[in-house]
């Protein structure tokens, strides 16, 4: 017995595999869903992610995949120049890898994944409880359906479906389910940091099926309004740090407006929410009948396309310092900028890329529509591909990310399947197929 090794799938093969894909994902339709809804059922904030790693692991080993639990170590990572301390400690987190691995000379396939959410927020702004996986009109819902556990499902389910057809790659194809992305990457920066690399790389976040090799950046920052503390009967005897807080709002408002003018941005649906800043918590003031002495605010900084996470700190210093000159208390009192937490570079993959290019084909063979290549205004694992690990990397995936940290989150089956659909033709296409004669 013998192996060829078929690099380039002729038109009727691929055509061929394209309608036994097709096939296949229907029939396991129940299957992939009741799966999804496992995951969701699995509650995994930071943190506290090792339930649901154990059932991706298991999954991954009904699959026969080379499985391999890695663990996340602060202490492996903290002198890495991407690296952010979410705040959380790592003696319990791992990320799971599984790899199909086969010995052509096709190209390798990461299938990359979160399993880490957001907080539910109030439980009684959901339906029902945050963690049901329930399912209405044709939709699964809870905490992680959409942000991203149907993706990563898509991804698993795509080899699956290849198996179960007998399709053999041409190229490995490893599944990244990883920790941490939400607070800063940190399960993606040890995969990179181990060692883990392919010739491309699809992060499965909610796309709304676009096609997304360019996001923005984010970073986390804290800013501090001093004031001057009285009795609020003599309130203009001190000087309410709130006050002193909305003006900076306002200017901030405007600094957003004048970075989006200055930058010319390709591949985005609004070119005025490229980098947005966004004041996300507000704390100010001890005593309703005392004038508010601080205020400590705390929000995330957009980073264009192309600008350094250094440029953009720099940048918006510089605002706050030359906006406190304007007036007299700020200039002799002025506010205290930190950076914590999540500090997420901005990342592109070139457009005209193979992986890009065989992305959209793909997507054209299932949909028979063009894709939409776009970019994205969150941040995300891809600049860790992109920038340190220099993997030509893209987001797609199912979901609507303006449903990812809302209440009653949730996915449309739909999308779920077509993702696996197209996910399960880029391997052939990309890793090429692997003939037994």
């Amino acid at each position: 017995m013998g192996w060829v090794w078929n690099w380039k799938i002729s038109g009727k093969r691929m055509l061929d595999l394209n309608h036994q894909i097709d096939s296949a994902v229907n029939t396991a339709q129940d299957e992939i869903v009741s799966f999804i809804q496992t995951l969701v059922q699995s509650p995994s904030l930071a943190n506290d992610e090792g339930s649901v790693q154990e059932l991706v692991s298991d999954k991954l080993k009904t699959l026969h995949l080379d499985v391999e639990k890695v663990p996340v170590r602060f202490d492996e990572l903290k002198d890495h120049p991407a690296f952010c301390d979410d705040g959380f400690s790592s003696d319990s987190r791992v990320n799971v890898v599984g790899q199909w691995n086969h010995d052509g000379d096709g190209k390798s396939l990461i299938l990359n994944g979160h399993v880490d959410v957001v907080p539910t927020g109030p439980e009684e702004l959901w339906d029902e409880s945050p963690w049901s996986g329930s399912i209405k009109n044709n939709r699964i819902y809870g905490r992680g359906s959409c942000d991203m556990k149907a993706g990563l499902a898509s991804g698993i389910f795509a080899i699956q479906i290849l198996q179960n057809i007998g399709f053999k790659p041409n190229g490995n194809v490893m599944v990244q389910s990883v920790v941490g992305e939400e607070s800063g990457g940190c399960g993606t920066l040890t995969n990179i940091v181990k060692g883990f690399t392919a010739d491309g790389a699809v992060i499965l976040e909610p796309t709304s099926l676009k096609v997304c090799p360019i996001q923005s950046g984010a970073l986390t920052f804290r800013l501090t309004i001093p004031g001057r503390a009285t009795h609020a009967a003599m309130r203009w005897d001190g000087v309410s740090a709130i006050e002193k807080y909305n003006l900076i709002h306002q200017s901030i408002l405007e600094f957003e407006k004048e970075r989006h003018q200055s930058f010319n941005i390709k591949y985005y649906e609004s070119k005025s929410r490229v980098a947005p800043i966004n004041i996300g918590t507000i704390k100010g003031g001890e005593w309703h009948s005392t004038v508010p002495e601080s205020v400590v605010a705390e929000g995330r900084f957009g980073v264009f396309p192309g600008e350094s996470a250094h440029d953009g700190r720099d940048a918006f210093e510089n605002h706050i310092r030359q906006f406190s000159k304007t007036d007299e208390w700020l200039n002799e009192n002025p506010p205290v900028l930190e950076w914590f937490e999540g500090q997420f570079e901005s990342g592109q993959t070139d457009t005209k890329h193979p992986i890009i290019q065989s992305l959209s084909e793909c997507y054209f063979q299932s949909t028979g529509d063009t894709s939409i290549i776009e970019g994205v205004t969150y941040g995300s694992d891809l600049r860790l591909f992109t920038n340190h690990a220099h993997i030509p990397a893209v987001l797609f995936g199912p979901g609507d990310v303006r449903l990812a940290h809302a209440a009653n989150e949730y996915v449309e089956i739909e999308e779920v399947l077509l993702t696996i659909k197209i996910i399960a033709n880029l391997i052939v296409d990309w890793c090429g197929e692997t003939i037994e004669k």
